[in-house]
């Protein structure tokens, strides 16, 4: 049995991303190609297998679950999955093993969730929304509708789940925006989260001229807002400001120009059942083939933490003069969990 989940840098590792779909409704451009081949349903886990292996990993000293996609509100029985999970947190009337349950979603489908996610003891969740312009909005996901995901953000906000927005800084595409989205935030109630575009999988797109280092963002954005270092934490790699003029926080998320490794306490388990203990990298442990070979939880632990000794210290994201020089794992965002 593992008595806890701790890498070979003393990180222990308390968080755990899941993807339940690789599909999507939306092709973001630094995410996915125009044309994606998605995978065979028999590629990606069933119910039952997903209960099982985020079972183990609670078991195990794993106190965050993330959902992630690809779009994890497509996925058919992702109601009924939230709310088995919901049971698995502590209350005042259980003593669940589980701290907190999230979701990253591009809210396309959040309204039609919002409740029953509340219900399942969901209090939290990430919003995907990179601009407020309908037309730009329309370009960038190549085929979203900006009205769904606002009907979907507002609709958590009317049954109590917190928001933080998050969105890609893209040079030349949305960096006009920054003094808006911060003002709209405050308005909505909601946090905003700025991430730098990483080089996952060939979505077809130019991210080396897109790319924005979010220290120089948070330089202009300071001459018009008060920005304060916060110490708060919400379990990922955003480090946060509180926003003087909203007192709302902005967080920052800097995979390329300051990166989050020395603090990582998560691990990601695709929608195929494999566990990636770095997102940068490739290295990790294929637990679908041993659960369909009939491995027992005894194998599946072992082999969860042999993958975690494997941890490496950090990732090997590189972006260099082209798209020709980007260094970074060959597959997509969708496959691996946001």
């Amino acid at each position: 049995m593992l008595s806890s989940l701790t890498d070979p840098a003393g990180r222990r590792i308390s968080y755990l991303r899941v993807s339940v779909t690789d599909r999507c409704d939306m092709r973001c451009t630094y995410c996915m190609a125009e044309r994606m081949t998605f995978l065979p349903r028999s590629d990606v886990l069933d119910y039952d297998e997903l209960l099982r292996l985020c079972r183990v990993f609670v078991q195990h000293g794993v106190r965050r679950l993330r959902i992630t996609g690809g779009e994890p509100l497509v996925r058919r029985d992702i109601g009924p999955f939230f709310q088995e999970l919901g049971t698995w947190l502590k209350h005042s009337d259980n003593r669940g093993q589980l701290e907190e349950l999230t979701l990253t979603t591009n809210g396309s489908h959040l309204a039609q969730y919002a409740q029953i996610l509340f219900d399942a003891g969901v209090r939290r969740v990430n919003v995907s929304l990179d601009t407020l312009d309908e037309a730009r909005f329309a370009q960038i996901t190549r085929r979203g509708k900006l009205a769904a995901t606002l009907e979907g953000i507002r609709a958590a906000r009317d049954v109590g789940l917190a928001l933080r927005i998050n969105t890609v800084a893209m040079a030349g595409v949305n960096d006009d925006e920054f003094d808006t989205l911060l003002a709209w935030c405050g308005e909505i109630g909601a946090d905003l989260c700025l991430i730098e575009t990483m080089p996952m999988g060939d979505t077809g797109e130019d991210r080396t001229s897109r790319y924005l280092p979010l220290l120089d963002v948070k330089a202009d954005l300071s001459k018009r807002w008060t920005l304060t270092p916060i110490p708060d934490v919400t379990g990922g790699p955003a480090r946060y400001l509180r926003v003087g003029e909203t007192g709302r926080r902005l967080g920052l998320i800097t995979p390329m120009s300051h990166n989050f490794c020395a603090t990582c306490n998560r691990v990601r388990l695709s929608c195929t059942g494999r566990l990636y203990t770095c997102l940068g990298q490739e290295d990790g442990a294929d637990l679908r083939s041993l659960m369909r070979a009939g491995a027992n939880d005894v194998a599946l632990e072992k082999a969860i933490q042999d993958a975690i000794a494997r941890k490496p210290k950090g990732h090997d994201f590189l972006l260099g003069a082209s798209e020709a020089d980007v260094s970074g794992p060959q597959r997509h965002m969708s496959v691996t969990g946001g």
